[in-house]
C-alpha cells in the first residue's frame, strides 16, 4: 500500500515530463490490473484525482487508489521514457544512500565525471560524461527514492531498469511482473544481492538503556510498553517511531519482532518519511526509540538485541556480513528480463564487484567482501557452546569445537540453507566466488576448514550429518570453482550439528540463521 506517493505520480516527475491530464483525456478503455493479479477492472478512463483512479464502467463510477493497480491502455497517464537512460526506483535506503556512491564510482572506473545533477523531490537525475567532463555520454541516471513496495510496481513499466530493495520481491510481486513479460525476478541475473545492512534499534544517545530484548521491543511497538521505567530506563513516557508500512525498513523490522507474537505496530507510533527523517527525530527526543538503516545511525544510540534464549547480538559490519544479527536484512537490485541494456548491466556487474567495496563501506552500509575475525575475541560465543551440550556424546563434540575455535580464525563468509537442503542459494553462489577470489592470494599452506551446523529440530546424531552433508558440498562446490588456483589451500571438513547457535532456535528466522556453514582459516 502507498501512503505517501503512487508509481504513477512519482514517474511523472521522475522523467521529468507531463501525463496527460485528466480534464483533456478523450475517455477510454482501460484496464486496472491489482497488485497481485488477482482482479481486473475494465472501464473508460476518466481521470486522476488525489492519487485515485476514476473509471467509468457498467457499474458506476469507480474511485481505485493507483497504489494498488497497474493501469494498461491508450489513455493511462503515461511519461517519456526516453528522458533517462537508467531509471531506477524503490527504497530509500538504497536510493539515498547507496546509489549516489555507486553512480560516481562507476562514472570513475569509466574515466568520466557526473557533469550535472538536479534534484525534484524524491528523484536525483545525473548526467554522465566520459573523458573527464570531455568526452561522450555515458549516460542519464535518475534514481527515485521512496519505497520498496515502489520498486515492483515501477518495474511493471518497462521504462524502469533497476529497482531497488531493502526486502526480498514477493511471490505475488513476482508473478505479477512474470505476467507483465518481466521475466523470473528471482533468476541470477535478475535479482542481485548489492550489500547487506542491519537495521538498528535506536534512542536518544543521553538514553541510559543499552540492550533491549525482542520481547520488549515487540511490547513497546505494539502499545504494551509505555514508560522506560518499564524495561530499566528512566520514568519517562516512550515517543515510538516507525516507517511507512510500504518501506522495506518496516517489513523487514515488523517481520522479525512480530514473528511469535502476531502482533502489529501500534496506530500511535509515529511514521517517519525515511531513516534520515527517522534518525533526526530521534536525535531531537530525550524518549524517542525508532529503527533505522545502520547507515543513517548519525548521532543516535545503537541498541544491543537479546534473543528469548539470552544471545545477544549488536548491529556490526561483521555479524552484518555473516547475517548474524537479529534485524539483519539484504539490499536488492532487481532488472526486467526483457530490458536490459548494456549500460545498466555495465553498471550492475560494477555494482556487484570487488571495485565497489569501499564504496559500499563509505555509504555506512556493508559491503560483500570478505573479513576475518578472531574467534578467542567471541567468548560469549565459546560459553553457549559449553552450556548446551547435555550428554557426554555432545560435551566431547563441544570441547573438541572449543580447542579448534582457539587455533581459527572465522571468515565472514556463510552460506546458508533452507531447512533440509544443501544447495547453495543465488547469494551462496555469489558469496562462493569472493571466497575463491579470498583464498586465491592466501600463503601456501593455509588451512581451510568448512565447518556445518544446523538448527535444533530434531535428533542430535542426525543433525550432526546433516552438518557434515551441508559442510562437504560446500567443500565441494569450492574445490569445483577454486580448481588448480587453490593449490596453495589444504581444505577440511568438520560438522557440529546444533552446537553453536547464531540465533534462538524458537523462530522460523532464528533456524534459519542457525542452518549455515562457516569457513575457518589458519596459516
Amino acid at each position: 500500500m502507498f501512503q505517501r506517493k503512487n508509481w504513477n505520480s512519482l514517474f511523472a516527475a521522475l522523467l521529468a515530463s507531463t501525463a496527460l491530464a485528466p480534464d483533456v483525456l478523450t475517455a477510454q478503455e482501460v484496464t486496472l490490473t491489482s497488485n497481485d493479479g488477482s482482479i481486473n477492472i475494465v472501464g473508460d478512463f476518466m481521470g486522476v484525482e488525489d492519487d485515485y483512479y476514476i473509471i467509468s464502467t457498467a457499474l458506476g463510477q469507480l474511485r481505485v487508489e493507483a497504489g494498488r493497480v497497474l493501469c494498461t491502455g491508450d489513455a493511462c497517464p503515461r511519461a517519456d521514457i526516453p528522458a533517462s537512460d537508467i531509471v531506477a526506483v524503490g527504497s530509500d535506503t538504497v536510493g539515498v544512500g547507496l546509489m549516489p556512491f555507486l553512480i560516481d564510482g562507476f562514472a570513475t572506473s569509466l574515466g568520466g565525471v557526473i557533469e550535472t545533477q538536479t534534484t525534484a523531490g524524491a528523484v536525483v537525475t545525473s548526467n554522465l560524461v566520459g573523458e573527464g567532463g570531455f568526452g561522450d555520454p555515458i549516460g542519464t541516471f535518475s534514481v527515485a527514492s521512496t519505497s520498496s513496495s515502489d520498486a515492483f510496481s515501477g518495474l511493471r513499466d518497462a521504462g524502469v531498469k533497476i529497482g531497488m530493495s531493502s526486502r526480498r520481491i514477493l511471490p505475488a510481486e513476482a508473478r505479477q511482473l512474470r505476467n507483465f513479460g518481466a521475466g523470473n525476478m528471482i533468476d541470477a541475473s535478475q535479482e542481485h544481492v548489492v550489500a547487506v545492512d542491519s537495521i538498528s534499534v535506536v534512542v536518544n544517545e543521553g538514553n541510559p538503556v543499552d540492550t533491549i530484548s525482542i520481547e520488549n521491543l515487540d511490547r513497546i511497538y505494539s502499545g504494551g510498553i509505555t514508560n522506560w521505567s518499564e524495561i530499566g530506563g528512566p520514568n519517562a513516557p516512550i515517543t515510538v517511531f516507525t516507517r511507512e508500512s510500504a518501506s522495506g525498513t518496516a517489513s523487514v523490522f515488523s517481520g522479525r519482532v512480530f514473528e511469535q507474537s502476531g502482533r502489529s505496530i501500534s496506530a500511535n507510533a509515529i511514521e517517519q518519511g525515511s531513516s534520515e527523517e527517522m534518525a533526526a527525530a530521534v536525535r531531537e527526543d530525550p524518549n524517542a526509540i525508532g529503527f533505522v538503516a545502520s547507515a543513517f545511525e548519525r548521532g543516535t544510540k545503537p541498541l544491543a538485541l537479546e534473543g528469548t534464549c539470552g544471545l545477544t547480538s549488536f548491529p556490526s559490519a561483521f555479524n552484518a556480513k555473516t547475517e548474524e544479527y537479529p534485524l539483519q536484512r539484504r539490499l536488492y537490485f532487481y532488472n526486467r528480463a526483457d530490458n536490459i541494456d548494456p549500460t545498466t548491466q555495465a553498471f550492475i556487474n560494477y555494482s556487484l564487484s570487488s571495485e565497489a567495496d569501499d564504496l559500499i563501506a563509505k555509504s555506512g552500509l556493508v559491503n560483500l567482501s570478505v573479513s576475518t575475525v578472531p574467534q578467542d575475541l567471541q567468548n560469549g560465543r565459546m560459553r553457549a557452546v559449553l552450556e548446551d551440550a547435555v550428554d557426554p556424546f555432545e560435551f566431547r563434540l563441544a570441547r573438541e569445537m572449543l580447542l579448534e575455535m582457539f587455533e581459527w580464525d572465522r571468515l565472514s563468509t556463510t552460506f546458508r540453507f533452507a531447512s533440509g537442503s544443501a544447495r547453495l542459494d543465488g547469494k551462496g553462489q555469489a558469496d562462493l566466488e569472493r571466497l575463491i577470489e579470498f583464498l586465491r592470494v592466501q600463503p601456501a599452506g593455509t588451512q581451510v576448514s568448512v565447518v556445518g551446523f544446523t538448527d535444533g529440530d530434531g535428533a542430535f546424531g542426525s543433525n550432526q550429518e546433516l552438518s557434515l552433508v551441508r559442510a562437504q558440498q560446500v567443500a565441494n562446490e569450492i574445490v569445483a570453482a577454486g580448481g588448480t588456483s587453490l593449490s596453495n589451500i589444504e581444505l577440511v571438513v568438520k560438522g557440529y550439528g546444533e552446537l553453536s547457535p547464531s540465533a534462538c532456535n524458537d523462530t522460523l528466522e532464528g533456524k534459519r540463521i542457525n542452518r549455515r556453514v562457516e569457513i575457518w582459516m589458519r596459516s
